[in-house]
């Protein structure tokens, strides 16, 4: 499991950049992560839930959960994801798959950002 050695927020940019001791490095926009949250409110129980109306969103707090991640606290209310290393690592590496599934799913219900 690749472990956090820089955890930065760019509060302007509305950016958490994360670098990885295997040498990766992502900067991971604040509604990638809040459309991705790994909390039951967007994960679904067993089908994932499409959150819309995201543009805009930043990240208000990040709290340490243990040493195994974070927990982020969105600016608009959503604090219930905690996010592992796994999970910061994985959405960094499929970052552009990720990100075009999730437009082409707000296209076809006809959401917007």
């Amino acid at each position: 499991m690749p472990t956090p050695t820089q955890l930065t927020l760019h509060r302007a940019s509305h950016v958490l950049e994360v670098g990885f001791d295997d040498g990766s490095n992502f900067r991971l926009p604040a509604e990638y992560l809040r459309v991705n949250s790994p909390s039951a409110e967007v994960q679904g129980h067993g089908k994932k839930v499409l959150v819309a109306d995201k543009r805009d969103v930043g990240i208000d707090a990040i709290s340490p959960v243990g040493n195994y991640a974070v927990l982020l606290k969105f600016s608009d209310g959503h604090q219930t994801g905690i996010f592992s290393w796994d999970v910061l690592h994985e959405l960094g590496r499929e970052q552009e798959k990720n990100w075009s599934a999730y437009l082409e799913a707000l296209t076809a219900a006809g959401l917007a950002r």
